[in-house]
């Protein structure tokens, strides 16, 4: 089994978007031709403007399908009070997909996003009991040997360097349940900069933890901290054996996103933690096991 994600984020289509790259981002995913492209919310910049959602839903008809994806707290109206808390959906529903909890299946794989933004919260979010419960339904229904991977919008930790932003509120129970079940990759972004770790980075309590792939904006000017001005996206390959994580960043000089740093994980089922022999890229130990 090999399949490939092609993870991007934070897309901000109005005043922040950069058109020109967004044509290289779609070149890219259509030479790549990923089993399933992800977007992890963010589509807008103001979900109040009509424009901004003619520019995105232009843009995705030029990517590849499949493609799974979830609401950010930007795609909810901010300046409309009464849509905000009412009809928060409305417009995503209308130009982005009426799923707001999408489920994607392959033999072996299982991709299960969730909505963590919501109307009351302007820049944090939460999964409610019912989703955590419906994600946990999904995820523990899965066949043995799959690989199940969540989809978010807000991010469950803090990379180093961006404290204090805004995580889900049940950031807690919502890697708790991604644990219990066994999940082995977390999709989200928010913060506009990329990382690659592990809940056991802050749960060293866990059974296994879950492999958390974060990506910066892809197709905006509204990259932070360390990656100010820049974009990202992810490029996940799962294998048998071990997942990849390939993060690639746009860099202006080669006129293209190039990858950045790669990351290889084993495919932890039966909370085994080692990386096959033949998978490693450092193999200076090898002859001495």
């Amino acid at each position: 089994m090999r399949y490939v994600l092609m993870h991007v984020s934070d897309l901000h289509a109005g005043p922040p978007f950069r058109a020109q790259l967004a044509e290289q981002v779609a070149r890219e995913a259509h030479a790549l031709k990923p089993d399933l492209l992800v977007a992890s919310g963010d589509f807008v910049q103001r979900a109040d403007f009509a424009s901004q959602w003619k520019t995105i839903t232009a843009f995705l008809k030029t990517l590849p399908e499949p493609r799974l994806v979830v609401a950010g707290n930007h795609d909810v109206p901010l300046f409309n009070v009464f849509n905000r808390l009412f009809r928060s959906y409305n417009a995503y529903k209308k130009h982005i997909s009426p799923d707001l909890n999408p489920v994607f299946e392959l033999p072996g794989l299982m991709v299960v996003g969730g909505c963590t933004a919501h109307g009351r919260t302007v820049d944090g979010g939460y999964l409610t009991p019912e989703q955590l419960a419906t994600m946990e339904q999904h995820f523990q229904a899965a066949p043995p040997g799959t690989c199940k991977v969540a989809v978010l919008h807000h991010h469950v930790v803090n990379p180093p360097g961006s404290e204090g932003r805004n995580m889900i509120k049940n950031a807690d129970e919502a890697v708790a349940m991604l644990d219990r079940c066994g999940v082995e990759l977390m999709l989200c972004g928010h913060i506009h900069v990329s990382y690659v770790g592990t809940t056991l980075d802050v749960r060293p309590d866990l059974r296994q933890g879950t492999i958390i792939c974060q990506s910066g904006t892809t197709t905006s000017r509204r990259g932070k901290g360390r990656e100010h001005g820049k974009n990202s996206y992810n490029v996940i390959e799962i294998e048998d054996e071990v997942i990849r994580i390939g993060q690639h960043m746009f860099m202006e000089d080669a006129g293209e996103f190039v990858a950045i740093a790669e990351h290889v994980f084993p495919r932890r089922s039966a909370g085994v933690y080692k990386l096959p022999r033949a998978k490693r890229v450092i193999k200076a130990d090898m002859d001495t096991e």
